[in-house]
């Protein structure tokens, strides 16, 4: 199992348009579509900026690009981004992407972390 690690800026004037995006939309698509596998979600702020934190995990790396390539590519996802953008501007600043290998002394090794995974 690896994990990755995404950190999105977000902007208070449309801070509640983008979380209901992520959850309504954003991340039901992942799930549903993509078998993306959420491990937690955060919002912090952090260097004068707020950012949404949150970690996915994946069986390998090939499966993790695969996943993004299609849901970057999805229709509904393209379409959906259009008209959160056009009502409520843009909504993400700088996307930080970290893949995350667990060392061989890590609680994580081997394991899921993903809650009944």
């Amino acid at each position: 199992m690896i994990q990755q690690l995404r950190i999105y800026e977000i902007y208070e004037y449309n801070k509640a348009a983008f979380h209901a995006r992520f959850r309504d939309h954003a991340a039901r698509i992942m799930r549903t579509k993509y078998d993306f596998k959420f491990v937690a979600m955060w919002e912090t702020t952090f260097g004068g900026r707020t950012e949404f934190v949150y970690v996915l995990e994946w069986p390998d790396e090939a499966t993790k690009i695969a996943a993004w390539s299609a849901f970057m590519a999805d229709a509904e996802w393209t379409e959906i981004k259009r008209v959160t953008h056009a009502e409520h501007g843009l909504m993400v600043g700088t996307i930080e992407d970290r893949l995350l290998r667990p060392v061989d002394y890590s609680p994580a090794q081997g394991r899921s972390l993903v809650p009944g995974g």
